[in-house]
């Protein structure tokens, strides 16, 4: 078969399967589409389907495959990452900046502090620091994948749930908006080259110029027109970032966080990030999935895992319950909007690609990390949903 016949049976798989699982499973109350892709992404890798039916991986994932599939993989994340930036709505969060500062960085900062405790432990044994890595990167970034929300997904989570324009739902944004962008930046310190200083100055001085351009030309064309600049943008400052040392996911998503929603129909928007999530992110997904190495022992991945995802859960439950009896909120609402910043899915998994890319970690830490993510996901919309239940009164009432 040619390497094209091959390609297509690969894209038919990664298609069917995560959509069969997830129709005939009917998995949407603790499993949306998007994990039961991540998962099924892991199960066609190498650690599982792989080791058990190596000739079907050989065949099917060749190396000109892999190749042609990473391609795709690389534009979907930068184009899920630029709109991820696109959608921060900072200005929100200066308006309610008192109330947004405290949750959000007791919310970042109280799982970072327990996920790099586990992360010292870590340090102890082999087989966990990525080669690149010194001990305060490794130790920084595992702290800081504990302390992830996924703006998209939980976009996608309170649409399902009827709360995204409801005032609650508005508060939960701007906390997991100010997060998202400390995240990005604590990513770009952890990235910093010493060595490639000079470059990153350069472009990050660069960014600062032609970004103030970019915003004076965006503002004077046709709505149409900014959609092909935004794309342009997205391509050069990737390019720029990535030449620097600090990875083109970094400069796709400054490339999206110097970009007002509202140059753009929302409506447009959300159906571009809809339709980045079904045509093209499956693909980052297997690919994803294709990293995951059990070399340290199954058992010590799992336990990684474990540690990681107690110190995530409890780290955003505590933050969350610390900012409601310092603001004054009602009851309840400290552990909803705890376990709605739970979702960790996509945004973690793209910080722990960027991790594992530079050797900060190495493969068997990512697949703890991914499983991590994947288990807080899964745990948000079975708590959400009863609580939600429980508390009409907040979810409809302002604050």
């Amino acid at each position: 078969m040619t390497t094209i016949e091959i390609y297509l049976i690969a894209m038919l798989i990664i298609f069917t399967l995560p959509y069969l699982i997830w129709r005939l499973g009917r998995t949407d109350y603790f499993a949306p589409l998007v994990v039961v892709q991540i998962v099924t992404g892991i199960l066609l890798g190498p650690g599982v389907l792989g080791a058990a039916f190596p000739d079907y991986y050989q065949f099917v994932f060749s190396a000109p495959v892999i190749q042609s599939l990473n391609g795709v993989a690389w534009w979907a994340v930068m184009l899920f990452v630029w709109i991820a930036g696109i959608e921060l709505d900072l200005k929100q969060a200066w308006v309610h900046r008192k109330q947004t500062g405290i949750t959000a960085g007791l919310a970042l900062g109280v799982p970072l502090v327990l996920g790099s405790v586990v992360a010292l432990g870590m340090l102890g044994f082999a087989g966990w620091v990525g080669t690149q890595a010194q001990e305060w990167q490794f130790v920084l970034g595992i702290g800081m994948a504990c302390a992830v929300t996924a703006l998209p997904i939980l976009i996608l989570l309170m649409e399902k749930m009827h709360i995204l324009r409801q005032p609650i739902g508005q508060r939960i944004l701007r906390y997991a908006t100010a997060d998202d962008l400390a995240i990005w930046g604590v990513l770009a310190l952890v990235l910093m080259d010493w060595q490639r200083l000079g470059k990153q100055a350069a472009f990050l001085a660069a960014f600062v110029l032609l970004g103030w351009g970019f915003r004076r030309l965006m503002v004077r064309v046709p709505q149409m027109d900014r959609w092909y600049l935004g794309l342009i943008w997205l391509a050069a400052c990737g390019i720029g970032a990535d030449w620097s040392g600090l990875h083109f996911m970094v400069g796709a998503f400054l490339a999206g966080v110097i970009i007002d929603a509202d140059w753009f129909d929302q409506k447009q928007l959300d159906g571009l990030r809809h339709n980045v999530l079904l045509v093209v992110m499956p693909v980052f997904f297997l690919s994803t999935g294709l990293r995951t190495n059990w070399n340290v022992g199954g058992a010590a991945v799992f336990l990684a895992a474990a540690l990681l995802l107690v110190a995530s859960v409890s780290g955003k439950l505590i933050a969350t319950h610390i900012a409601g009896r310092l603001l004054g909120w009602r009851p309840g609402e400290a552990s909803l909007i705890g376990w709605f910043l739970q979702t960790k899915a996509l945004i973690m998994i793209i910080f722990a690609n960027v991790l594992l890319d530079k050797a900060i970690i190495t493969s068997e830490t990512f697949t703890a990390l991914l499983l991590m993510a994947v288990a807080s996901t899964m745990l948000t919309v079975p708590m959400v949903t009863p609580k939600l239940r429980q508390l009409k009164e907040i979810v409809v009432g302002a604050h």
